[in-house]
């Protein structure tokens, strides 16, 4: 298997981890991005100028890859119904012409009600959202293309990211970036579990997975993360990292967000998700254990400390 592998999202927070644990471990790492030269930290990649819409692009950046890290996401999480699938399409017809593996992030969206609160990675896929039903319909394109023999599938699939070079995520609902907060957001219920990913926790876990021979054609595990069982411990965190124990936490004011998400179009997006916040949901990363023997996991307030230095509130 030649190491060149292309990532796709290399300038967003789970491709951007994955593309430098690659870089790490020996890979050339091509990035594609519309206006590379507006790239400010090239990270020694080999860039291309391409977009995911665009098949012939991915095609191109993909030539000779035995990796594609499809890490992609619309801007703001907008015209998902519209542009997910294509761009999906067109990772996967460029790596049929290569013969190469498929990373893909998952997500907890895939499941509704019946599968919770703790989920396995053979669990039915029953999701309760339009965004839920593409990402399983996505699945079902990459189990297809795996089982199709051309090549193979990886999915990790883990809690809400947080960590250094993310953004549009929950944790950014909980402090703001850009400058030291004056309180800590909350958005569910004292006492609700709420499943949590460090991002390099993450890039780490799926480059060693890469790297580990025997896995199926068409391969699913889940990861822990940061468990916060009880709605406090990544508030807790955070108040700690800021070193002021009278930094009050504020219940997320979702009757604002409700009223406002009719003309905000990533409200509207943050809304749908919202039942996730209402009843502990947990992945369970039991397959994964039994593969790696253990799951990379940075302690909370280190990696708490990181993600609000990188925002720029420490």
């Amino acid at each position: 298997m030649s190491k060149i592998a292309l990532v796709l999202g290399a300038t967003g927070g789970i491709g951007g981890a994955v593309a430098q644990w690659l870089t790490a471990g020996g890979w050339t790492v091509r990035a594609m991005h519309r206006a590379p030269q507006n790239v400010a930290v090239k990270h020694g990649y080999d860039w291309h100028t391409g977009d995911a819409m665009v098949a012939s692009d991915v095609a191109a950046a993909a030539q000779g890859a035995s990796l594609i890290v499809h890490a992609v996401n619309p801007p703001g999480y907008r015209d998902w119904d519209k542009l997910v699938l294509p761009m999906l399409d067109n990772s996967i017809a460029a790596a049929r012409a290569n013969g190469a593996k498929i990373l893909f992030p998952g997500t907890v969206y895939n499941y509704g009600s019946d599968a919770f609160p703790d989920i396995a990675e053979d669990a039915p896929q029953h999701p309760t959202t339009r965004k839920g039903a593409i990402r399983v319909e996505m699945e079902a394109r990459l189990r297809a293309y795996a089982q199709a023999g051309a090549g193979s599938v990886l999915i990790v699939r883990a809690g809400d990211f947080f960590g250094p070079g993310s953004a549009n995520n929950w944790f950014s609902q909980l402090v703001p970036a850009g400058k030291r907060p004056a309180a800590v957001s909350h958005p569910g219920r004292r006492g609700v579990g709420h499943q949590w990913a460090y991002l390099p926790d993450v890039a780490e876990t799926m480059v060693r997975l890469i790297e580990t021979g025997g896995l199926d054609a068409f391969a699913t595990f889940h990861m822990d993360g940061q468990w916060d069982a009880d709605g406090t411990r990544m508030t807790d965190a955070i108040v700690r990292a800021l070193g002021d124990p009278a930094i009050p936490v504020r219940k997320t004011p979702w009757w604002i967000m409700r009223l406002a998400s009719p003309f905000v179009p990533t409200l509207r997006e943050v809304m749908e998700m919202k039942y996730l916040w209402e009843r502990p949901v947990r992945l369970s990363n039991g397959r994964l254990r039994d593969v790696l023997g253990s799951e990379p996991r940075t302690p909370l307030d280190e990696a708490v400390r990181a993600t609000l230095t990188s925002m720029g509130c420490l």
